[in-house]
């Protein structure tokens, strides 16, 4: 695991609004001072002063959503960074290069723009909600147009992936939102990718390796970042992939783990594991683009495990000391609702 990845961010409160013409020279520039080096045009009509930085990501949305007529929105990725996903940082991940911002009309018409993905498709007025002033798509419809949008399954599995570990929203009320849009384009990726789709990674690199388990080597959906105990309820370790049947943990390894005290937890930990007879395998940074290397440890993994019944393992998943019930994502999703409509409630009668 990517121990210093977190899948949250704050957005920023010193964004900068772009504003149009003034006449007077008040709240905006005159003609003639637009012209000048005073103001930077942020769209056809827009202008922001020439300090702000317009390629900060939540500056780049702010300033394309000031340009949206009543009926659009920003949407997909742009939308879930908004709501706080921290993965989605407006970049290419391939070459880092700067993504298009999909914006989505129902109605109105929208001048097009470089740097604007502009979606035309029916949206439901109760899909747009205001995140610091923008208009942006809710999280299910937003995450539901990002994997709709990928170039590919698993591009679109990793982004949910991410939407989860955020804790934004849930696979079953994604299944559920992609069940109310039939027919919609890319909806059969949705749920192609649902299908793969897991609410435990903690890291975008762990769902690539998870992906590479099941589209590569062909093995069944694993468990992700589930605890191990030994029969006295003693810890082991948490390993970011679990094939439970077979009995093998595998982990990705970041640039992190380098460091002199991490090697020494890792290998302590790597021993723990195979002294209860469970086998490993390990991916570190850079092997997920190595053509059949990954896969292969992996077969050589799987091959190795003692693929032993549940009563005969030294291991297990229940702690035999903690008889609280595990809480489901949908669960937390559900509190938190019920707490945000309560303290509705509380406002209105105020």
């Amino acid at each position: 695991m990517e121990e210093t990845w977190r899948p949250v961010c704050r957005i920023p409160n010193d964004l900068v609004r772009p504003v149009p013409l003034d006449p007077l020279g008040a709240s905006g520039p005159t003609r003639g001072q637009a012209r000048g080096t005073a103001w930077r045009r942020s769209s056809y009509g827009l202008y922001v002063p020439p300090p702000v930085d317009g390629t900060r990501v939540e500056q780049r949305l702010l300033e394309q959503a000031a340009r949206l007529p009543p009926g659009c929105a920003i949407t997909g990725w742009a939308a879930l960074r908004m709501h706080g996903a921290v993965f989605f940082d407006g970049r290419d991940s391939r070459d880092l290069s700067p993504l298009a911002v999909p914006v989505i009309c129902g109605v109105g018409q929208l001048r097009r723009a470089p740097g604007v993905q502009v979606l035309r498709d029916r949206i439901d007025p109760r899909e747009i909600v205001l995140l610091h002033r923008l208009p942006c798509t809710t999280v299910e419809r937003a995450t539901f147009d990002a994997m709709r949008l990928a170039p590919d399954i698993r591009t679109a599995a990793v982004a949910s992936d991410m939407v989860f570990a955020a804790e934004l929203t849930s696979i079953n009320r994604m299944r559920r939102f992609a069940r109310q849009h039939p027919g919609r384009p890319g909806v059969i990726q949705v749920g192609a990718a649902l299908a793969l789709a897991d609410e435990h990674s903690r890291s975008p690199t762990e769902s690539l390796m998870r992906l590479v388990w099941q589209l590569d080597a062909g093995f069944p959906h694993p468990l992700c970042n589930r605890a191990i105990y030994t029969r006295t309820g003693r810890l082991i370790g948490v390993p970011d992939l679990l094939d439970e049947e077979a009995g093998v943990a595998g982990e990705y390894d970041g640039g992190f783990h380098q460091k002199r005290n991490r090697r020494r937890r890792d290998a302590a930990r790597e021993q723990a594991f195979r002294a209860v007879g469970l086998e490993t395998f390990k991916v570190v940074a850079g092997d997920l683009g190595a053509g059949s290397l990954v896969p292969q440890r992996m077969t050589a993994a799987r091959s190795r495990a003692r693929w032993l019944p549940p009563e005969q393992r030294s291991w297990t998943l229940v702690n035999p000391h903690d008889e609280s019930p595990e809480e489901t994502l949908d669960f937390r999703l559900d509190r938190r609702d019920l707490a945000d409509e309560h303290q509705r409630r509380l406002d209105d009668r105020s």
